[in-house]
C-alpha cells in the first residue's frame, strides 16, 4: 500500500501549495508558453502567475510574482513578493518585499535589490558586488559566495561558503569543514547560469565586514580578517559522529513487533465495524450483499474505481489549473478565485474519502461477509449475530494482510473487492434514483 500513500501525498502537497499561492489572490494575470516575455513598457497592476520554459521580466508588476519555468530572469521591478523556481534564478532588477527562490544555479546581479528578506535553496546562489538585500539572507544548499550588502542577520547551511561583502546584523553559519579536492562547482552541471568557484569550508574575506556576531560551526578556528567581524566569534563543533549502526532486530522483537501491529489493526477495524454496523446498517447490508450475490464483478469494478479515482483527481486538478489561468488571463479574479478553491475542496475531499474507504471500509465489508460465510458452516444460528461475524472474520483478514511478503496481495484483493462492491451499490442507488415514480 505504500505507492498508494506516496501518491496520496503528492496530491496533498500539490492542493497545500496552490491553497498557499491563492490564498492571498483572488486576482491574478496568468502567463503560459515556451518563452514568456514581460517588455519594459508593460505595468501589471495584479499578482502574476507563471509557467514557462524562458521567463523574463523587464516590466514592473505591482503585486506578487509566481514564477515556475527552466531559466527565470528578473531585470524589471516587482513591487510585492518574489516566488521563483527554476533550474536557474537571476535576479537584476528590484523587489520591493521578500523573496523565495529555488534552483540550481541562483544569482542576483550587480543592481539587484531586495527591500525584505531573502529565503533560497539550491545548488549554487552568488550575490554579486553592488546587490543588496535590505532584510534577512537565509541560504541553504551546496555553495554560496556572497559579496553583496546584506542589511539584517545572514544564516547559512552549506558545504562551502565564502564571505566578501558586508551583513549589517549577526551570521550563523553551519558549513562542512575544508576537504582537499575540487570545489562543489566541479560537480555542478546545466545550472543555467555561471557558478562561481567556492573553495570547500567557510572562508571569510579580506574586505568582508559583519556587523553583529558570528556564530559558525568548524571542526578547527578559521581565519578571519583583523576588523572583520565587530561582535563576539563562537565557534561552535560539528556534531559528533557516534557511529550507530542499524542492529538487525532480533527473532523475538519481530515477533513480538508483528504481534502488537497484528493486535491493533484487529481491535481497529472491530472498533470501526461496530460503529459503522450501529450508525449505517442498511447500507453495510446492501454492499455486503452486493458482494455475496456478484463477487466476480465485484472484483473487475474495484479495479476500474481504483483508476478512476486518480483519473478524477488528475481531472479536478487540470480543470482548476486552466479555469483559473483562462479567466486570470480575462481578469474574472473572483471566478478564478472561486474554481481554485473549488477545485483543492474536491481533491480534499476525495483523497479524504478514498483513504477511509481503502483503509476501513473494503476490509470490513470483506471481513463481516467472510464471518458470516465461515459461521454459516458451522453454526447458522452466529451467521446473523450483530458481533461475532465481525470478529471472526476481521481476525481472519488480518491474519491475511499480515502474513510476509505476500500479505500485500491479499490486501490488493480485498480492497478491490470493497471498492467493486461500493461501486456497484452506488451505481444501483443511482439508477434506482433516476427512474420516475
Amino acid at each position: 500500500m505504500k505507492p498508494i500513500n506516496k501518491i496520496l501525498s503528492i496530491f496533498s502537497l500539490i492542493a497545500l501549495l496552490t491553497m498557499t499561492f491563492t490564498s492571498t489572490a483572488l486576482a491574478f494575470d496568468g502567463r503560459g508558453g515556451d518563452n514568456v516575455v514581460i517588455g519594459a513598457d508593460e505595468v501589471i497592476e495584479d499578482d502574476v502567475y507563471v509557467g514557462a520554459n524562458n521567463f523574463t521580466l523587464d516590466g514592473t508588476i505591482k503585486g506578487d510574482l509566481i514564477v515556475s519555468g527552466s531559466v527565470i530572469v528578473i531585470n524589471g521591478t516587482v513591487e510585492g513578493d518574489l516566488f521563483a523556481m527554476g533550474q536557474s534564478v537571476v535576479i537584476n532588477g528590484t523587489v520591493t518585499d521578500d523573496v523565495r527562490i529555488a534552483g540550481a544555479g541562483l544569482q542576483l546581479g550587480e543592481e539587484a535589490s531586495i527591500g525584505g528578506d531573502l529565503l533560497g535553496g539550491g545548488a549554487s546562489l552568488e550575490a554579486k558586488k553592488g546587490s543588496a538585500v535590505d532584510g534577512d539572507f537565509l541560504f541553504g544548499g551546496g555553495q554560496a559566495l556572497v559579496s553583496g550588502e546584506v542589511g539584517g542577520d545572514a544564516m547559512f547551511g552549506a558545504g562551502a561558503l565564502e564571505l566578501r561583502g558586508q551583513i549589517g546584523g549577526n551570521v550563523v553559519a553551519e558549513v562542512g569543514d575544508a576537504e582537499t579536492g575540487a570545489p562543489p562547482s566541479a560537480y555542478m552541471w546545466q545550472t543555467g547560469t555561471p557558478v562561481p568557484s567556492v573553495q570547500p569550508g567557510f572562508t571569510i574575506g579580506e574586505n568582508a565586514k559583519i556587523e553583529g556576531n558570528l556564530v559558525y560551526t568548524q571542526s578547527s578556528d578559521i581565519q578571519i580578517p583583523d576588523g572583520s567581524v565587530i561582535g563576539k566569534v563562537t565557534r561552535k563543533e560539528p556534531a559528533a559522529d557516534t557511529n550507530v549502526q542499524y542492529k538487525e532486530p532480533t527473532m523475538g522483537q519481530k515477533v513480538a513487533q508483528w504481534s502488537f501491529d497484528l493486535i491493533r489493526t484487529i481491535v481497529t477495524l472491530i472498533l470501526f465495524g461496530l460503529l459503522l454496523g450501529w450508525l449505517a446498517p442498511k447500507f453495510m447490508k446492501s454492499v455486503m450483499g452486493k458482494l455475496q450475490t456478484t463477487p466476480a464483478a465485484s472484483l473487475g469494478w474495484g479495479v476500474v474505481s481504483y483508476a478512476a479515482f486518480f483519473f478524477a483527481l488528475l481531472v479536478i486538478l487540470t480543470v482548476m489549473i486552466l479555469g483559473g489561468v483562462i479567466f486570470g488571463m480575462l481578469t474574472l479574479g473572483g471566478v478564478s478565485g472561486t474554481i481554485i478553491w473549488l477545485g483543492i475542496l474536491a481533491i480534499f475531499v476525495l483523497i479524504v474519502g478514498f483513504v477511509l474507504v481503502t483503509a476501513f471500509v473494503t476490509k470490513i465489508v470483506v471481513a463481516w461477509l467472510s464471518g458470516k460465510w465461515i459461521l454459516g458452516r458451522f453454526n447458522p444460528a452466529l451467521a446473523d449475530h450483530k458481533v461475532w461475524p465481525l470478529v471472526i472474520g476481521v481476525v481472519i483478514v488480518a491474519l491475511l494482510l499480515a502474513l510476509p511478503y505476500v500479505g500485500w496481495i491479499f490486501g490488493l484483493f480485498v480492497m478491490f473487492l470493497g471498492l467493486g462492491a461500493l461501486w456497484l451499490w452506488g451505481r444501483e442507488l443511482w439508477q434506482a434514483r433516476r427512474v420516475p415514480a
